[in-house]
């Protein structure tokens, strides 16, 4: 059973999804339920997400995905109504059964980037700078192309998973795709 607000939420998440593929920002859902805060809507996802019918997908920006819609959910004209969600398998467990031993460098295979300075993530701060430090990095988080880090200054990313001092690690590249996260260098 959805509260009112909850259920609108729920729909309105849904319906943006299925029109622009991409869930809508806590502010867009502040605004589509006339909420004065957007604490009101981290409110309503955290409950929505415990009952079952969002999931939040980890280190993606507008991280959400409707699981299933209610019973009551009412269906536009000519449309499908969602399939309900199969049942959940629970926990499998996994054995490992001659596991090898540890690397006995845990670095082994990484690759250093440069961390070349801060990112605003609030106000703006000053441009990228020189190298300030290293870090290691795992191959699994780079794709082709140049890269390099940057140190997280300011809390307003926290919505997408970026606190104030993560090391954030940017790909240079000339353009980039709708509902992407960038760093842009303002004159």
């Amino acid at each position: 059973m959805l509260t009112a607000k909850q259920h609108a939420l729920l729909m309105f998440i849904h319906e943006r999804i299925k029109e622009t593929g991409v869930s809508p920002s806590f502010e867009e859902m502040k605004a589509a339920l006339d909420l004065k805060s957007k604490s009101g809507i981290h409110r309503l996802i955290t409950a929505l997400e415990e009952r079952g019918f969002i999931r939040r997908l980890a280190h993606k920006a507008r991280a959400l995905e409707v699981v299933k819609l209610p019973e009551t959910a009412t269906v536009p004209a000519g449309g499908k109504k969602a399939a309900p969600a199969a049942p959940s398998r629970g926990f499998v467990p996994h054995v490992i059964e001659n596991p090898s031993p540890p690397s006995p460098d845990p670095f082994d295979g990484m690759t250093e980037l440069a961390v070349l300075g801060k990112i605003a993530a609030g106000t703006p701060i000053a441009a990228i700078q020189h190298e300030q430090n290293r870090v290691a990095v795992p191959p699994s988080m780079m794709r082709t192309g140049e890269h390099f880090a940057l140190s997280v200054e300011g809390d307003s990313m926290i919505d997408a998973g970026i606190q104030a001092g993560d090391a954030v690690i940017i790909q240079r590249c000339d353009d980039a795709s709708n509902g992407e996260i960038v760093v842009a260098l303002v004159d």
